[in-house]
């Protein structure tokens, strides 16, 4: 299947008093060229930018709030330059209906009030003074847009690159995107829940209204014949790939390696074939064709996982929408619960059987044969890891009782150390808080007893992805 790619796009607008250019010579042509300049670095923050100038009037403002509707944005960064009426503002946001981050920045950290003091006329001086006016209407334009039920961002700062309100933009980007490629999402769901987790089953529309994409039910038979006109080269070519990106331990039947060979390659037809970002999956049937192909899964799913395509088991739908939003923020995403607490160390044993995130791996991931697959139909590979020792950030997507869909956030540390080799994903994770409490203030969310993983700390992003969506952060730590 072949997708169409859909370009986030950023809308930029700056706002003055038409009034004020014949007043004051050389103000606008400088208040474009901030804005031009504010073009530039959002651009350069990774995003096609649609930049509508300076929008001085309510008949301009009306004029952008169509174009924008028009050039398709997803977002729009509102660059208050001087002081403007909120009616130059109120008619540009509320047709393009998109999250809107109010740009207050400032042409330097301070005026230079000696030079300033001593310009030739009161004239030029006020004009001077208009370039710094940016703070001015911030406070009519809040008024305005909360009587209007218009939710908007604030950045405050300075025009330097250096100042950190850029920092804080480029997240907004980048939030951005996540928020995108997720409203653009194809989820495979592969066979069915596992029985009896009832802290995994999730309603479906309310996933997609919340995060948008599409899911499309996928027949575990489809995959069983996908694996039947795979050939002999593909399975030679596959086992080759297996010896380049795992480990694999000496104990790995070569029969085992060509089977979950064959998956591989089938899992890859199946991804282009319905134009899969991510899949979930789980299977228990007694059909011998069907539980040899969804035995043999593991490092094909790996594999993919890797690729930026996340594969939870267990059916788990949620997590695996946590497991997606996690690696399109290039934090990885892998899938995780807890195993046991080490009290004499304060640290959390976590991972999962199945697929792991390879990509973020402390070392090399290992391929182990296991003779039963715990809780589960069959036998075979299994990946054994761990995460990247540093900075982590643990991310749950989960429902409260009134069926609303929350982001749970908790920021730590994979530390080195012994861990379970028994051929699962596993690593040892140290919270600010301790791990008593850790475990206390993150269970007491209610969230299903999967979340995702990724390296590095990123709970600002995922605060900015959440005021983008509508959707409450809850973070523990």
């Amino acid at each position: 299947m072949e997708r169409k790619h859909y370009t986030l796009k950023a809308g930029l607008f700056g706002i003055g008093l038409e009034a004020y250019w014949e007043q004051f010579e050389g103000l606008k042509a400088s208040l474009e060229a901030n804005i031009e300049l504010v073009r530039t670095r959002i651009e350069n923050a990774g995003t096609e930018v649609v930049n509508l100038g300076l929008v001085d009037s309510p008949e301009k403002a009306m004029e952008a709030g169509h174009t924008f509707r028009e050039k398709d944005v997803d977002l729009i960064f509102l660059y208050v330059t001087t002081y403007a009426l909120s009616a130059t503002v109120l008619p540009v946001v509320q047709r393009a209906k998109v999250p809107v981050i109010l740009l207050n920045l400032s042409p330097s950290a301070a005026i230079d009030y000696t030079s300033f003091n001593a310009m030739p006329n009161r004239t030029a001086m006020t004009g001077e003074w208009l370039k710094y006016c940016a703070a001015c209407p911030v406070p009519e334009i809040a008024n305005v847009f909360n009587r209007a039920n218009i939710r908007f961002h604030q950045v405050t700062g300075v025009l330097d690159s250096r100042d950190e309100c850029w920092h804080t933009i480029q997240q907004w980007v980048e939030a951005a995107k996540v928020a995108h490629t997720m409203a653009h999402n194809r989820m495979g769901l592969m066979g069915h829940y596992y029985s009896g987790m009832l802290d995994i089953y999730t309603d479906k529309t309310k996933q997609i209204a919340t995060f948008g994409g599409h899911m499309e039910i996928i027949e575990v038979d489809e995959l069983t014949a996908l694996r039947k006109i795979i050939t002999e080269k593909q399975i030679d070519e596959r086992v080759a790939l297996f010896y380049e990106s795992f480990e694999v331990t000496q104990d790995c039947a070569v029969a085992e390696l060509r089977r979950a060979a064959r998956a591989s390659v089938a899992l890859d037809q199946l991804v282009i074939r319905h134009g899969l970002g991510s899949l979930a999956y789980y299977y228990k049937g007694s059909d011998n064709e069907n539980e040899d192909t969804m035995s043999s899964v593991i490092l094909g799913n790996s594999l993919l996982t890797a690729r930026h395509i996340p594969v939870a088991g267990e059916y788990e739908i949620k997590n695996v929408q946590a497991m997606k939003i996690m690696d399109t923020f290039n934090a990885g995403g892998s899938f995780t619960e807890y195993y046991a607490i080490d009290f004499k160390e304060d640290i959390v044993l976590m991972g999962h059987d199945g697929p792991g995130h390879i990509a973020i791996a402390q070392g090399k991931t290992k391929v182990k044969p296991l003779q039963v697959y715990h809780g589960k139909v069959g036998q075979g590979l299994s990946v054994e890891m761990a995460v990247k020792h540093g900075p982590v950030t643990l991310l749950s997507v989960i429902e409260t009782l009134d069926g609303k869909i929350e982001l749970l956030v908790a920021e730590g540390a994979s530390v080195p150390g012994p861990i379970l080799e028994i051929g699962n994903t596993n690593s040892r994770y140290k919270f600010s808080i301790g791990a008593r409490q850790f475990v206390n203030s993150w269970n007491s969310y209610g969230p299903a007893h999967h979340c995702a993983v990724g390296v590095g700390h990123i709970a600002d992003k995922l605060h900015k992805l959440g005021a983008l969506l509508d959707v409450t952060v809850r973070q523990v730590c």
